[in-house]
């Protein structure tokens, strides 16, 4: 599962809390050794702050920093570490360390660091649990990544339909394992069925004989464990839930999914589609260099292609651009146009796409208005750049190609920008990866095709 991201806002923050001076100052301290120092600053940072500490700081000294830190580093500075950052940190720890830190986490952040371990520290890591909490942790690691089952945590309170208010008040007050944020009380019947919730502030204003079962709200929503991660941020954005119970095939109650993991998971899939889109597979600022250019290379090999292929349209014109020069300075303008008009469609469309706003029932509509929206625009920039082009070149014919040219490229690049991304997710390929690559390739083409194609017919 991928590094828990953070809430858009939350790194400037942490540069609050973290500033230039206070990175020197650290840096000199260790540099003179003086441990005392650094733990003192480090104990007033909060986790999140800690975390981008040690991201701030090079390998080198990131390794001394923890070997300085590691017992008094807290176990939610892990969490909230960089995917490649983290790596990095348990590589210094200790499998004790570890351990120690797992269990003060709760179950979903402590599978997430393990997953990040070689298998055989993993396993060690793990003999050092309590076996209830190694046991829930492996049942957690064994669930497919990016699904419920990995976003929900299992400490929660789940108490049985025949207990009063009284008796969950009780129960409450004298466990020693609640967790502790708690937000909803979970009724299940013997064989641990879902059956309802309780919201913590109704419970506390009813009398305590009252039967738990009389103020539950059985009509909850639940998220099966196997839902994609996906499916469950739409599920608590459209519902505005603060917490879901996660349950089996048989609605046996598993686990509970906080609004908080479900912040990160939309924080992350957002990343992950800007990144996506420009060819770059995941936040590399602390990847190696070689991992990072091998995995761009890819991208820039397929951009390539698609160039090779926009430059043997121009290739079958070469003729006619040797013999009007305005051609060549002309050319440009229409495929770029197209390009940025195609971009914005594709923009629409991958963000619908993703928020399950574009459907069957109003995919034709969608499309429609987006040619229109493309035609209107085309038509505005053509009589814009017919006119300049007129003025600047003292020739009627070539304003009059370029306009034409505009309002084919950008009613096709409105075609194209939303007619590609349903297209790659019907086959199974995720839109936000490709299909800016093969807008390009299209608006490239088709740009040059209609203004030099035009101007072989109608000027040569």
């Amino acid at each position: 599962m991928a590094d828990t991201a953070r809430a858009p806002g939350e790194g400037s923050e942490n540069l609050e809390e973290v500033t230039e001076a206070l990175l020197r100052t650290v840096l000199e301290h260790l540099e003179y050794g003086r441990i005392d120092e650094i733990r003192a600053i480090a104990h007033d940072l909060s986790p999140a702050g800690a975390a981008y500490l040690l991201e701030q700081v090079n390998p080198e000294a990131r390794t001394q920093l923890v070997g300085i830190l590691k017992r008094d580093l807290d176990p939610e500075t892990l969490v909230e570490l960089d995917e490649d950052v983290r790596e990095e940190v348990l590589e210094a720890l200790e499998p004790k360390d570890i351990a120690e830190a797992a269990h003060e986490l709760d179950t979903d952040d402590a599978a997430d660091i393990l997953e990040d371990l070689p298998d055989e520290e993993r396993r060690e890591v793990l003999a050092a649990l309590p076996a209830d909490e190694r046991a829930a942790i492996e049942e957690t690691l064994a669930f497919p990544e990016y699904t419920a089952g990995r976003l929900m945590q299992r400490e929660l309170v789940a108490v049985p339909a025949t207990w009063t208010v009284g008796q969950v008040i009780d129960y409450c007050r004298e466990a020693s394992d609640l967790p502790d944020d708690v937000y909803d009380l979970f009724v299940v019947d013997e064989r641990r069925r879902l059956m309802g919730s309780v919201a913590l502030g109704r419970m506390l204003r009813t009398k305590r004989p009252v039967p738990i079962t009389e103020i539950m709200d059985p009509e909850i929503p639940s998220i099966p464990v196997t839902a994609e991660q996906e499916e469950v941020a739409h599920i608590f954005r459209d519902q505005n839930l603060v917490s879901c119970p996660v349950v089996d095939p048989s609605n046996r109650l598993l686990g509970v999914i906080m609004v908080d993991d479900v912040l990160d998971v939309i924080d992350e899939e957002a990343e992950d589609d800007l990144l996506k889109m420009g060819g770059v597979r995941e936040d590399d600022v602390h990847a190696p260099v070689v991992r990072t250019a091998r995995q761009r290379f890819w991208w820039l090999l397929v951009n390539l292609g698609t160039a090779l292929l926009a430059s043997a349209v121009i290739g079958q014109f070469e003729e006619e651009l040797q013999k009007i020069v305005a051609l060549a300075v002309l050319m440009p303008i229409v495929a770029s146009m197209g390009g940025n008009a195609g971009t914005q469609t594709v923009t629409v469309a991958v963000r619908a796409l993703a928020m399950g706003e574009l459907t069957i029932a109003n995919i034709a509509r969608f499309v429609v208005k987006e040619i229109f929206v493309g035609g209107a625009n085309g038509l505005i920039f053509a009589l814009i750049l017919g006119v300049i082009t007129w003025a600047w070149f003292h020739d009627p014919r070539i304003g009059l190609i370029i306009a034409a040219a505009m309002v084919i490229n950008l009613v096709c690049a409105a075609l194209a920008g939303t007619l590609i991304p349903l297209g790659l997710q019907r086959a199974g390929v995720d839109p936000a990866v490709s299909s800016t690559v093969f807008l390009t390739t299209v608006t490239d083409v088709v740009g040059f095709l209609a203004f030099l194609g035009l101007a072989a017919v109608f000027l040569l």
